[in-house]
């Protein structure tokens, strides 16, 4: 379910082109926009494949159709949720979402000892407009929802957020520190970073117990979000 919620595409609105510029750059005719990168789910896999976690680990590929079910099982929860206040629904739609033509893939790491999970999703789009109508509506949600509740059957999880300074090298990045009181009153923490660059997203997330996981974490996941985005 980590690996299916961090596909949040919060995007950017930056534009990495891969055709060469026109020949003709005459004033007298309209601006040619280069076109956006596509990335295959296989491109993807294989930039997760490629990662590492703070231990020096290399990830546990999350296959695409198990995403898919994860995003469904999501879906299927957040209908009958009940979020307070409502503003703060926008960061569920925007988790469990996915625009038609993404792809994505997903890789996970564990450490016992420390009971934390590391997961690192990175998703792409056709239309880098996306990206910025979903950044700017998570960004402002950031900034509103430093508490809210999720109430689900009966029971409810409230969430303190707090957002994050991360090294993210790209324009458009989001990083917070989560809190979570679960329905036994027990706390567990999630720290997430999220960079974009171009038509893809890198998404880290981090949740274990308060302590464990920290505000101090989010630099070793900053490190992750650019090692994504460079392999891209």
């Amino acid at each position: 379910m980590a690996a299916a919620i961090s596909l949040s595409g919060c995007g950017g609105s930056n534009q990495a082109g891969t055709s060469a510029p026109p020949a003709n750059t005459s004033s007298s005719g309209p601006a040619l926009t280069p076109a956006a990168k596509a990335y295959t789910n296989d491109e993807l896999t294989s930039i997760v494949a490629g990662l590492k976690d703070a231990q020096g680990q290399p990830l546990t590929v999350v296959p695409a159709a198990q995403i898919d079910q994860r995003l469904i099982a999501a879906r299927e929860l957040l209908k009958t949720a009940v979020i307070t206040p409502k503003v703060c629904g926008v960061l569920a739609d925007n988790n469990s979402q996915v625009p038609d033509g993404s792809t994505y893939a997903a890789g996970a790491s564990l450490a016992a000892k420390a009971k934390t999970a590391t997961v690192v999703t990175v998703f792409a789009v056709k239309d880098p407009a996306v990206m910025t109508t979903q950044f700017e509506k998570s960004a402002v949600a950031l900034q509103e929802c430093s508490k809210f509740t999720i109430e689900l059957k009966g029971q409810k999880i409230t969430s303190d957020m707090k957002p994050l300074e991360a090294a993210v090298k790209v324009d458009k990045s989001t990083s917070a520190l989560t809190i979570q009181t679960l329905p036994n009153g027990q706390k567990q923490a999630l720290v997430t970073v999220t960079g974009i660059k171009g038509t893809l997203a890198a998404t880290v997330a981090k949740t274990g117990p308060v302590g464990a996981v920290t505000a101090a974490s989010a630099p070793e996941l900053a490190k992750l979000v650019n090692a994504a985005l460079d392999a891209g």
